[in-house]
């Protein structure tokens, strides 16, 4: 396995590439690498739907100057992970427990060798996965940072009644189909304009070059499948407890301007936590690490800030 880059998008140097398997045997894309400066411990970097770890390059530098081990990954179906189905552009998923699964097995095989404390950065679906994972003590961090969680989708006015025809469509056997009106193209590759993913024209370009360039590790909309998936537990999220049962220190970035995710049922969602909080970011969309470089300072000061409250590895031991 091994990362691409683009003449503006680099790949950091020092990764180190392997591929954990999750339960099931599908095999996950793995990159991760030291610190440039002294070691503050290790964040576990997950992406959100239909992302690939070089989306994140700026990301890992950054997080690698300010003293982080960074693991990324490739949730399955996505990026340089497998694909479950035989065309490969389709976002699927049987079940969102499969993803959990992939963030078991990368923490299994990554973190132990890496130093404490350990941290998770999680975005959109992956913070969905993480704070799943989180409520089943699956999730062995001292604080995670949430960025616009898929809690709920942007507009969707009857979720259970998405969630009642992405059932019915599947018991059609129509479980492996794209929705309806989808397709393999890549949201990445779409027009800028108006465009719900970043108001930075740049980073737009830059991503949806990694997109075009290398077409195997994109893929377009998700299948009838993968959305009955995701509403199932999105609308687990949401039930009564379910928050209030996450035991990590939890803090959420919402984006103002998000029109992929409900910003609203995001920040309802962080209420309900025991430990942690939530900030809007004033004008954002929904890719806050792909926003300007107004908005993305306000992003990483929040995550610096809410990391460097963590109890150091002294402040741990028992007495």
């Amino acid at each position: 396995m091994e990362l691409y880059e683009t003449y503006d998008n680099p790949a950091p140097d020092g990764a180190t590439m392997s591929a954990a398997r999750a339960g099931d045997g599908v095999r996950l894309r793995v990159a991760s690498w030291p610190p440039t400066a002294p070691a503050a411990g290790t964040v576990l970097l997950a992406q959100g739907r239909a992302e690939m770890i070089e989306k994140y390059f700026e990301t890992v530098g950054e997080l690698r100057a300010r003293g982080f081990h960074v693991v990324a990954f490739d949730w399955r179906g996505q990026g340089g992970s497998d694909r479950l189905l035989r065309d490969g552009r389709k976002g699927h998923v049987r079940d969102f427990d499969e993803y959990e699964d992939d963030l078991r097995a990368v923490v299994a095989a990554e973190l132990a060798s890496r130093p404490r404390p350990w941290f998770g950065l999680f975005h959109s679906m992956g913070a969905c996965i993480a704070l799943s994972a989180a409520r089943k003590g699956d999730l062995p961090l001292e604080r995670m940072v949430c960025l616009a969680p898929m809690v709920a989708i942007h507009n969707i006015r009857n979720p259970k009644g998405v969630l009642w025809l992405a059932r019915t469509l599947c018991a059609a056997g129509l479980t492996n189909h794209y929705i309806p009106g989808g397709g393999p193209v890549s949201i990445a590759t779409k027009p800028y304009p108006g465009n719900p993913l970043t108001s930075d024209e740049n980073r737009y370009a830059r991503n949806a070059l990694i997109a075009s360039a290398f077409p195997q590790l994109a893929i377009g909309d998700p299948t009838i499948g993968w959305t009955r998936a995701a509403f199932t537990r999105m609308a687990a999220l949401q039930a009564p407890g379910f928050a209030e049962a996450i035991a990590i220190p939890a803090l959420v970035l919402t984006a103002g301007e998000d029109r992929v995710v409900s910003t609203p049922a995001a920040e309802a969602f962080a209420a309900r936590l025991g430990s942690g909080g939530v900030i809007s970011i004033a004008g954002g969309r929904h890719e806050l690490l792909m926003e300007s470089d107004v908005g993305r300072a306000q992003v990483l000061a929040a995550i610096d800030a809410f990391f460097e409250r963590a109890p150091t590895q002294a402040e741990r031991r028992p007495a």
